[in-house]
This record gives C-alpha cells, sequence and structure tokens, in this order.
C-alpha cells in the first residue's frame, strides 16, 4: 500500500537586514518596502543600479556593463558615476557602504562612497510659484486629511510650505506618519501631490509642473510686487493714460505718486486708495489675500478706490488702467462728470503694455527640494571615526551628492542638506516602513583624505571591478545620462531595456 504523498516543504523564509524592519521574505517576493526581495535565497536590491554617464548627454552609445560583454577598454572615470540609487543600504550602519569605488578623475585617485541612506530627519521645501493666497503663514497642511506640514513665509512671486520632518514621520498618530511618509516620497520621486491647507486652497503640488490652485492651472509667476512692475514699466504708459494703479497683495502701486512716475514727469491726478501708505505710490494691505486680482480677495479692482479729488488733479475723462502684477486681470476706465471711473475698452495700445507684463512673467512651477540630515550613524558606512566625515564636508574636503544630483550643504552642525529632486533619476526614493524616507547619498572625496578621515580603505574597489561584479545586493546595472532627471532612459545591458523598477 502506498503511502500518502507528503506535501511539499514551504521554502523557507529569509531575513533582510536592509532597515530596522528585519523582514522575513519568502522566494520571488518583496519585503514591506517593495525594495528588497528573495532571489534565489538571496536578498537583492530589486531595482538596478545607476551609472551617470556623461557620453549618453553627447549620443553616445550606451555601455554595455554586463561582465559577458564588457572587454574594460571604454572606461573613464570622469566619464563614468556610479550613484547611489539601487545600490543597497548601510543597514546596521557600522558595515562599509554597499559601494566604495575608487576611479582617477583629471589625475587624481579619487573616492565616492555611495549608499541609500534611511532618514527619519528629512522633509521637502516647496515652492509655489504663485501670487495666489494659497493659506496664512504657519497654517496646517493636510494631505488625505493628515498634517504632514505648514506654510512658512512667502518668497517673491511664490508662496512656500515647509512638509515632513521627524515630528510628522514619528511623533504622530501611525496614519500621521504613514500619510506623511507617502507624501514625502511622491513629492520626491516627482509625482503629483494634493494638499489641502487650512482655511485656504486645495493645491496639487508636482515638481517642475505648475501648481493648480482650486482646481485652476497657474500660468504664470508674478513679474514683481505692484511697486516694482511701476519701476519697470512706467516709461510703456506715459502718453497712453493718466493713470495706473497696479493691484497686488502685498505692494500696491500708483504710478503718478510712485517715484518711477515722478521722475518721468507724471502728473498728480487725485486719485485715493484704500489701503495703508508706506512711500509715495506704494500701498499696503488694500484687500485681504486671496485668489483674485493680484493675490488679493476682490473681484472688481474698484473696490480698492476711494473718492477722487479735484483739488489734487482729478477731471473728467481722465482714463485709468488696473492691471494685476502677471497681467492676467486688466481693465480700463474714463472718469465721468462726478469723477466716477467707468468701464471702456481697452485700447490696443494699452492692451500691448499688459501683454508685456504677461511676457515678462516666468512660468509658474513648482520646486521640491529634498532637505535631509545626514549626520547621524550612516557616516559609520563611510568611516570609523564619523566625526571627521562631517568636518570633511563642512572643510569642502568632501563632496556630496544625491542622487548624482548637487546639493547646498547648510552651515554648521552636522551634514543637513538639500537638493533639487528634479535633477535627479526618476523614482530615486523609497521607503521603509518605519516609517522613513530612503534617498540616494554620495560622498566624493581624494582617497587620500578618504584614507585619513578613518574610511573603509580596505572596502574600496576599483570602477571596472565593481561595473563587472556588481556588490552585496546584485549586479544589475543601468545607465543615464550624467544629468540624470532631465533625459533618463533606463537601460541594463548593451541593448536591453526594461521597466526601471525590475522585480526578480
Amino acid at each position: 500500500m502506498n503511502s500518502p504523498a507528503q506535501p511539499a516543504a514551504k521554502p523557507e523564509k529569509i531575513r533582510c537586514d536592509a532597515c530596522p524592519v528585519m523582514c522575513f521574505v519568502a522566494e520571488g517576493r518583496t519585503g514591506a518596502c517593495d525594495r528588497y526581495a528573495n532571489e534565489g535565497g538571496k536578498i537583492v536590491r530589486c531595482d538596478p543600479i545607476t551609472v551617470l554617464d556623461r557620453r549618453l548627454e553627447a549620443g553616445g552609445e550606451i555601455r554595455p556593463f554586463l561582465k559577458d560583454d564588457w572587454d574594460g577598454s571604454v572606461l573613464a572615470g570622469d566619464d563614468l558615476f556610479v550613484s547611489a540609487v539601487g545600490a543597497g543600504t548601510t543597514y546596521p550602519d557600522f558595515k562599509p557602504a554597499p559601494f566604495i569605488v575608487s576611479r582617477e578623475v583629471e589625475g587624481v585617485d579619487t573616492v565616492t562612497v555611495v549608499t541609500e541612506a534611511i532618514y527619519s530627519y528629512c522633509g521637502v521645501k516647496v515652492k509655489i510659484d504663485t501670487d495666489r493666497h494659497l493659506g496664512h503663514e504657519g497654517a496646517k497642511v493636510r494631505a488625505k486629511g493628515e498634517v504632514v506640514g505648514l506654510v512658512i513665509t512667502s518668497e517673491y512671486g511664490s508662496q512656500m510650505l515647509s512638509l515632513g520632518g521627524v515630528d510628522h514621520l514619528t511623533g504622530g498618530s501611525k496614519s500621521e506618519g504613514r500619510v506623511t511618509c507617502d507624501t514625502l516620497m511622491a513629492l520626491c520621486n516627482r509625482e503629483a501631490v494634493e494638499l489641502e491647507i487650512e482655511d485656504g486652497a486645495t493645491v496639487v503640488v508636482q515638481a517642475g509642473q505648475p501648481p493648480i490652485v482650486d482646481g485652476k492651472r497657474e500660468e504664470r509667476m508674478r513679474v514683481g510686487c505692484g511697486s516694482a512692475t511701476i519701476g519697470m514699466f512706467a516709461g510703456h504708459w506715459q502718453g497712453l493714460v493718466d493713470e495706473v494703479v497696479v493691484v497686488d497683495d502685498h505692494i500696491t502701486g500708483v504710478v503718478s505718486e510712485h517715484q518711477a512716475g515722478k521722475v518721468i514727469g507724471w502728473p498728480d491726478t487725485g486719485i485715493r486708495i484704500n489701503g495703508r501708505r508706506s512711500t509715495p505710490g506704494r500701498y499696503f494691505q488694500v484687500a485681504e489675500p486671496g485668489l483674485g486680482w493680484g493675490g488679493t480677495d476682490i473681484e472688481d479692482p474698484l473696490s480698492i478706490l476711494g473718492e477722487w479729488r479735484a483739488a489734487k488733479g482729478a477731471t473728467e475723462g481722465m482714463t485709468l488702467l488696473m492691471v494685476s502684477t502677471t497681467g492676467e486681470h486688466a481693465a480700463a476706465y474714463r472718469l465721468d462728470a462726478e469723477l466716477r471711473p467707468q468701464p471702456v475698452p481697452l485700447s490696443p495700445d494699452l492692451q500691448e503694455t499688459v501683454d508685456l507684463i504677461a511676457e515678462n512673467c516666468e512660468p509658474a512651477l513648482c520646486t521640491v527640494m529634498f532637505t535631509g540630515g545626514a549626520g547621524g550613524s550612516l557616516r559609520s558606512g563611510v568611516t570609523r571615526n564619523p566625526v571627521r566625515l562631517t568636518r570633511a564636508v563642512q572643510g569642502r574636503r568632501a563632496t556630496v551628492t544625491v542622487g548624482g544630483a548637487e546639493c547646498f550643504v547648510w552651515p554648521g552642525g552636522g551634514i543637513t542638506l538639500m537638493a533639487d529632486v528634479t535633477q535627479m533619476p526618476a523614482q530615486s526614493f523609497g521607503y521603509v516602513p518605519t516609517p522613513a524616507l530612503v534617498a540616494p547619498l554620495e560622498f566624493t572625496m581624494p582617497r587620500a583624505d578618504y584614507v585619513a578621515l578613518g574610511g573603509h580603505e580596505g572596502a574600496i574597489r576599483a570602477l571596472s571591478d565593481v561595473l563587472e561584479n556588481g556588490g552585496e545586493y546584485g549586479a544589475e546595472w543601468r545607465a543615464l545620462p550624467r544629468e540624470a532627471g532631465r533625459r533618463a532612459q533606463p537601460a541594463r545591458g548593451a541593448d536591453a531595456t526594461p521597466d526601471p523598477k525590475h522585480r526578480p
């Protein structure tokens, strides 16, 4: 009698040590982060390692990085840069970074230390080019109902948001941390995210794209405040109209009173503005902030005017142009017998001046700056004496990049950096469900300096060896142009062009 068939033994799960979550991963499956998988009983990185290649910018061929095809004859260290995208992690930090690459750059033996860093202390600074009021300074910013940041001080022609940070990632509820992490990763990967601002607007933000404010796509960043607009264009209006008011939430300008008008001999008109006069021709607080004319809440520009004064020069028949700082809003008027402005058609000559304002406005875009503190334990993957790395960066002996993109490193203690996400390869950012963001990070310095700061000298590998043999988390490669974020074409080997989110 045959014994009953025994069920096949399930493949044993193996533990992934690439982050603090320490997932047990079954064969052919990925961990919770979707970045690491169990392939044949080994933890591998799901995305290919990204090499930035200057030759591709000049239309050169994609270099064959696979061991069977590459003969080693086309390498030039200053052409190739091994980025951290797809490289793997240093976690649990004390071990050397996944790649410590030696290459010759302009005759100098140079080392680049490559790792995908796990950030709890990180966020994004978002610049939104618009004169529309999005929300008051300090207002909470929500994504999917969770608070993920706040409105910060506006800049010239732009509204600013600060999103993320350790307090939102780890200091609130689990839902707040998860949504914050998802929001940061989407923004850093140049995806569109809808944000709701407390007592303000709903805005769709996407790096390198125009903002969409309350369902309306922004086209222009204002040319300047109302005062600046008059300073630029007063001469264009002279002889075409008797008075010009440039409506602006911050500084509304009046050409007849403004110094620019005085210099060219503009006569008084007897106009009166309902606002707080700052200096001649410059008015604050003419209306509340909003989505109307010049970032105010008004739809009728005449609402900011008081009575015209005959004693100061107002007469019947005087003409008035009211225009916003983007040229999006414009209207012409003529004073009647009671010195009240009545609408008249905009003459072709005046329309040309409005078009000139619009022409001088830059396209409205969203800018997302990844901001992170790289001064923690990940430094141990670079050197056995972490503070020496910090000092090398502060002393500009070591250069920091994020996915090959140049960074601004803040002065003072630590390594606090900012980088433009549009300058990085697509999908450069990942996450771990602690929650925290994962970002590529590279430190580059002369080899002698690297050894002097206590670097992992025994882990240094020649560029040719790295390209031929890969690393701990795999040996799959893709080549991108050096300007990583702009003309990225994922590739593996000489001919193949697979999905960049490759899964085993």
